[in-house]
């Protein structure tokens, strides 16, 4: 979002204190990074589960390639290696894609949802800014003829002004109590919307992964294989660390 404020046709009296000039601009400029955090986040995770898939994509691959090469024609032991391999390759890209649903779902389509909601803001504002300047240009034109001599023509001229200036000066100050109201509102509101989120990004982490050491532990009991202890350990290690960080078992 962006905002200039006009400084043209400036009435001679203050018609917004600066306090409130102030704080208006302290809360939408809040709300303006909020914007481009939320924005960027949701290109993140996007780039983030895009990159998680073409990872255990080309790991698939190659545990193929390896387990087509001629070598597992003529030797047994290394045949058994590529295909414990290959398996375990297979069951975590099936996991990776699990969790990237799971996080697509629970993280990157509430992001989208949200960033929806500033273009609305940034259009409020905009009114607010319009109406402002619409009151600024008739209290100018209501002092003009303040300052006029008091004939009769002029005095049915400023009764005019301010007729015409009422009704402007009333919407402008509804738009921006509004404003004033709402923005803190929305901006401290983005707790409670994203902590679900963060909450189940944690969660689908840890649940993969654990599920991950589970199988693959399993499938190394048939007997064990150094290729799926090493999956196993790799596993453990990085399930631990996202599940760790927020008490989970």
């Amino acid at each position: 979002m962006s905002w200039m404020p006009f400084k043209i046709g400036q009435p001679k009296k203050q018609i917004v204190s600066k306090t409130v000039e102030r704080d208006f601009e302290r809360e939408y400029e809040k709300l303006q990074k909020l914007e481009d955090q939320t924005k960027k986040l949701h290109k993140d995770m996007k780039k983030s589960t895009e990159a998680d898939i073409a990872m255990s994509k080309a790991a698939v691959k190659i545990s193929g390639d390896l387990l087509s090469n001629p070598l597992c024609e003529q030797d047994q032991a290394f045949l058994d290696s590529m295909t414990a391999l290959d398996t375990a390759m297979k069951r975590m890209d099936s996991f990776n894609q699990e969790k990237v649903n799971q996080i697509s779902k629970t993280v990157i389509d509430p992001l989208k949802k949200y960033s929806g909601v500033f273009p609305s803001l940034n259009m409020a504002v905009k009114r607010r800014e319009q109406a402002l300047q619409d009151y600024r240009r008739l209290q100018s034109k209501v002092e003009k003829y303040e300052e006029k001599e008091k004939t009769g023509p002029i005095m049915v001229k400023l009764h005019q002004a301010r007729e015409e200036l009422r009704p402007v000066r009333e919407d402008f100050e509804a738009k921006n109590k509004q404003l004033l109201d709402e923005m803190p509102k929305f901006y401290h509101s983005r707790i409670d919307y994203f902590q679900p989120s963060f909450e189940a990004l944690i969660r689908a982490q840890g649940v993969v992964q654990l599920g991950q050491r589970d199988r693959l532990q399993h499938r190394a009991g048939q007997p064990t294989h150094p290729l799926l202890l090493y999956s196993h350990s790799w596993v453990v290690s990085t399930g631990a660390q996202w599940t760790s960080a927020r008490g989970y078992p």
